[in-house]
């Protein structure tokens, strides 16, 4: 079976709905969207002024913590600041626990740093945090923390051989797929290097099950403990990533080919909406290089599918890739290495599509319970290689799901450089298709992974690079979607950062752009047991944010705590900032003797 297929498979798990992008849909939800402007603006003269937020102010910041949990903090975030403890921190646990036993060594690592950054065992455990944290302003995000805990060379056996396919591992198959896309024995274990992200290894259709069931128990409490909650999954815990391979493979070369034939009608360089051919020299370029004939592509190209313009731009170029149009059976594409016309659609064995298909139904059953229980969903990123498939699924689930209110959110993450793009073609997609918009922004988790692997494999890498460059694109693309939250109050995004300049610069822009809090357009997010002197000021003042708790079993949680550890040691900056401000408001209570403060 080729990819081919695998679009109707998509739309069939995916996409079970009334139209759209219709003409009468598109004006009926695009009013709706400036009927709640207006509301929005009537309501605007009866809201309360919205509270200054002081992140300095260190007693109104950690109000909700008992002294011994800033000494515990103190504790943790000093021992994260030592080299010479995270080089050795996992033969130190297993020391520990094995002088201490495992009853102690639970206690010990209650004390300290499963108690910083993991919430409980259960969720019934972590129902007093939640609430505790509810009564200061600050949602919850579930997260079940457990991790399979494998070796470096099992977690490369398993990656080999659920990224490759059947017709590779017979030969046939490797040389038409790009080197990105292609899995690489030397980046077989996908945790190297990763510090602030969980990797998931395909074991069998029954584990991706598993998988499910959890993220369905997160999806359930979330909707349980708030009337606005969020839940987060990845893709690659749901099923197969070879699929996500080659899907990612077919779009790149898809998206490539259009560049191709910008440049050639003399539009390269363009921004990617500012992008378009003209439709009768592409007819002739198509016709030139014998992909199809005149008649045939005369067909493909109609008013009903690209409109009156004469012009085809990147969204209706994605479109035709869709197997509504006759164009899905001709699709190749030049390889840039031989020049030779390929095609860009790969070929599935039926098991590979049993696979493909049970993923994609994965995600719809869980789409589905996080709109009964009326939780958002967030897809996590992943690394470039599966990115472009996913944020392709995560469309589909926004296009069917997001109609009345953004119940599903991309993740964007700014250390891309085409990131801007990325967040300007999905933005004017929602707006062409009448569903609501909603994205999660992140500076990303796979910086140092990504670079190796684009310098030793040889394309280019994918990254910006350096530190302010990302910023730059974090603060460019946040601009963009808040000025488009601005006009259209059905949309919505999360602003998942720990960096403090970017919650004053969101700040800011949310008062110059009249975006209220009450609006619960803009959301913040940060890690259970990180950046407390952001989260919680925030919530007092009214504005939506949220922690990422963590949940399990102690030893079960080890691998999240250690990338806990080894994350607070990269961001010292930061973390720094942070232990001052702790040891300020420790001090400031011995001096006024309150020191056994109670929570109010």
């Amino acid at each position: 079976m080729s990819l081919r297929r695998a679009f109707p498979v998509l739309r069939s798990a995916l996409s079970r709905r009334a139209p759209l992008s219709t003409a009468p849909a598109t004006r009926e939800q695009h009013a709706a969207g400036l009927e709640a402007v207006r509301g929005r603006g009537a309501a605007e003269a009866a809201r309360p002024p919205v509270p200054a937020v002081d992140f300095g102010n260190t007693q109104e910041a950690y109000r909700s913590r008992r002294s011994w949990e800033l000494a515990r903090s103190l504790l943790v975030l000093r021992l994260c600041a030592s080299p010479a403890l995270l080089a050795r921190h996992e033969q130190l646990l297993r020391l520990a626990r094995r002088l201490l036993g495992q009853r102690l060594f639970d206690r010990l690592m209650k004390m300290t740093f499963y108690g910083q950054f993991v919430a409980g065992e259960d969720q019934e455990s972590i129902r007093p945090l939640i609430q505790h944290n509810r009564a200061f302003g600050v949602g919850s995000i579930l997260d079940y923390g457990v991790e399979e805990d494998l070796t470096p060379e099992e977690a490369e056996r398993k990656e080999m051989e659920s990224c490759t396919s059947a017709s590779e591992r017979d030969g046939h198959g490797t040389s038409k797929r790009e080197k990105q896309f292609q899995a690489h024995r030397a980046f077989g274990d996908r945790r190297d290097g990763v510090v602030s992200a969980r990797t998931y290894f395909y074991a069998s259709e029954a584990k991706c099950d598993s998988h499910m069931e959890t993220f369905l128990r997160c999806i359930e409490a979330s909707g349980g403990a708030s009337e606005d909650g969020f839940s987060a999954i990845k893709l690659t815990a749901l099923g197969r990533p070879q699929f996500l391979l080659q899907f990612s493979d077919v779009l790149t070369k898809w998206r490539r080919f259009f560049h191709q034939m910008a440049a050639e009608q003399g539009k390269a360089g363009l921004a990617a909406m500012d992008t378009k051919l003209e439709v009768a020299a592409l007819q002739e370029s198509v016709v030139k290089m014998g992909i199809a004939s005149r008649m045939e592509i005369e067909n493909w190209f109609t008013v009903e599918t690209l409109g009156v313009s004469g012009t085809l731009d990147l969204l209706d170029w994605g479109s035709l890739i869709d197997s509504r149009t006759e164009l899905s059976r001709h699709l190749v594409v030049p390889n840039m290495q031989t020049g030779q016309l390929e095609p860009l659609l790969s070929r599935f064995t039926e098991e590979e599509e049993r696979q493909m298909t049970r993923m994609l139904q994965r995600m719809d059953v869980l789409a589905k319970k996080a709109s009964e229980v009326g939780v958002r969903l967030m897809v996590d990123a992943e690394q470039t290689y599966f990115q472009p498939a996913i944020s392709r699924l995560t469309l589909e689930m926004q296009r069917r799901f997001n109609v009345e209110r953004p119940l599903i959110f991309n993740t964007y993450q700014c250390y891309l450089k085409d990131t801007y793009d990325n967040v300007t073609l999905d933005v004017e997609l929602a707006r062409r298709e009448g569903w609501c918009f909603g994205a999660k922004l992140v500076r990303g988790a796979y910086m140092a992974q990504e670079r190796a692997r684009a310098l030793e494999i040889g394309y280019e890498d994918p990254i910006n690079p350096t530190y302010e460059a990302t910023n730059a694109m974090y603060h460019r693309c946040l601009n963009y979607v808040l000025e488009e939250l601005k006009h259209n109050a059905r949309a919505a995004v999360m602003v998942a950062s720990h960096n403090e300049d970017t919650v004053r610069f969101t700040l800011c822009r949310m008062e110059e752009l009249g975006l209220h809090p009450a609006d619960c357009q803009v959301y913040f997010g940060q890690l259970l047991g990180m950046c407390d002197q952001i989260s919680f000021p925030l919530g007092q003042a009214g504005y939506p944010v949220y922690k990422y708790v963590p949940y399990g079993p102690v030893m079960e949680v080890l691998p999240y705590l250690s990338r806990r550890a080894l994350e607070n040691s990269g961001v010292m900056k930061g973390a720094q900032r942070e232990w001052q401000l702790l040891w300020q408001e420790l001090k400031r209570r011995l001096r006024t003797g309150s020191l056994f403060h109670r929570q109010a």
